[in-house]
């Protein structure tokens, strides 16, 4: 269940010969490794003897195709992208922080009234879109999820959304955060360059999730004592690397312990049908982890009795740069300490008058224990009333009073510590891709 853990040894497994890897050959997927820093030398040479070498004794179950979406991908995004709730970012979409104030879906587990109506969970229609390729429209009257694979009993399972809905439902509150939810502050905050979408603070989400457990499903599928990995894979089109390779569909393993514990295969977000930007007709929801392992659309899901790896898989979800070793970190886990203004940058606020100041926080690591704010270029401090009972894997509203005097431009700052004591610093530790970027961001704003 530990991600770092697991990851850690998928990747000796794999260099060693005796993981398969899921959808791409052993050559390329060496090739595009060490291109990408994190095999070298003796590594790289031993893992090319591994590639020569025979595969591990046991077949590599096929299992059926993934269904194709019925009306075909559709460019882009679907749903509709006002410029005064998002910020266009190629095939992805940036919540504008701004547009909270006065809308939600919920109210959460709340210890206080966060003010204008500002809901718990993210609106769907408001939610942020982070896709790979383009969204498929799938028909959900058409639409099968197949579980199949060596880790399962006679010939596995297949479920329309019907069955789905037929069996135990459940209920959960989960964060949605991108990898790179940040990364534009590297290079305008930092001066640092970083290549890859430039999310400011707007990759992250909270929604009310309904679905089966995974669990139920692969038992019902006939889960054995040999499974190991699950592999689901989405269903929408193939994703091409820099250099031309196909790498398939989107797909990432997990281990068969994180399956079993609280992974939603989810059909409803925020008491809705899935829109399609947001995986419809069902999806995973794997709290704690990155958003990558949350697939959408999705199609089938392998459960092998033997390790899998993927390109989804977090050799390609490392910290490369001058402070991390040659070969890259530790896969990534969690995300880190961030907090953001539910207020646009740049916004006028009026001199001599109160303002209240709303946002809200969160880790990736525990819940949100204190947050604190400050205009004054980080100097003074000023703790922040918390609107929620801090839990782990969601966000906390908060608020703060400010009645500046003079006119002028001003920098708000906000901070957060959770509850094993992660806190946010000053600078973030660069790294090559923009990943995991968890400073105090300067909130810019204008009094006159």
């Amino acid at each position: 269940m530990d991600e770092y853990e697991y990851d850690r040894t998928r990747r000796r497994e794999w260099l060693a010969g005796r993981a398969r890897s899921a959808g791409v050959d052993r050559r390329t997927l060496l090739r595009m490794l060490a291109a990408a820093g994190v095999l070298a030398g003796p590594e790289l040479a031993a893992a090319d003897r591994a590639a020569a070498a025979p595969a591990p004794a046991g077949p590599a179950p096929a299992g059926p195709a993934a269904p194709a979406p019925a009306a075909g991908p559709v460019p882009g995004i679907v749903k509709p992208l006002p410029p005064e709730w998002f910020i266009p970012r190629g095939t992805n979409a940036e919540m504008r922080w701004d547009t909270l104030r006065g809308t939600g879906t919920g109210t959460g587990t709340g210890t206080g009234e966060a003010g204008d109506g500002t809901g718990f969970h993210t609106p769907v229609e408001r939610f942020f879109v982070r896709n790979h390729t383009s969204t498929p429209l799938i028909d959900p009257a058409t639409w099968r999820l197949t579980l199949h694979g060596s880790g399962l009993r006679g010939g596995g399972a297949e479920f329309t959304l019907a069955d789905l809905k037929r069996l135990p439902g459940t209920r959960i509150d989960a964060l949605i955060e991108c990898a790179g939810n940040g990364r534009s502050f590297y290079a305008t905050q930092q001066g640092q360059a970083v290549p890859g979408t430039p999310w400011q603070l707007g990759g992250v989400g909270s929604a009310a999730w309904r679905g089966v457990r995974l669990g139920d499903l692969l038992r019902r599928a006939g889960l054995t004592g040999a499974a190991v990995d699950v592999l689901p894979v989405g269903l929408d089109p193939e994703y091409h690397a820099a250099d031309g390779t196909d790498l398939g569909r989107v797909r990432r393993p997990l281990p068969i312990a994180k399956a079993l514990d609280d992974v939603l295969v989810a059909y409803e977000m925020n008491g809705h049908p899935l829109p399609a930007d947001h995986g419809a007709p069902a999806r995973l929801v794997v709290p704690g982890w990155v958003g990558i392992a949350s697939i959408k659309w999705l199609g089938s899901i392998e459960v092998a009795a033997e390790p899998l790896y993927s390109p989804w898989n977090t050799d390609f979800y490392r910290l490369f740069g001058p402070d991390h070793p040659a070969g890259g970190s530790a896969p990534l886990t969690g995300q880190v300490v961030k907090s953001a203004f539910e207020l646009a940058r740049g916004a006028v606020l009026p001199a001599g008058r109160r303002t209240r100041l709303h946002g809200r926080s969160w880790s990736g690591a525990a819940a949100v224990r204190e947050v604190e704010v400050s205009w004054d270029g980080g100097t003074c401090w000023h703790r922040a009333r918390l609107h929620d009972r801090p839990r782990s894997g969601g966000w906390t509203r908060w608020s703060l009073d400010w009645a500046p005097e003079a006119p002028g431009p001003y920098e708000l700052r906000a901070r957060a510590v959770d509850r094993r004591g992660n806190t946010q610093p000053r600078v973030a530790t660069f790294n090559r891709e923009g990943y995991l970027f968890g400073a105090v961001v300067a909130h810019p704003v204008t009094v006159a």
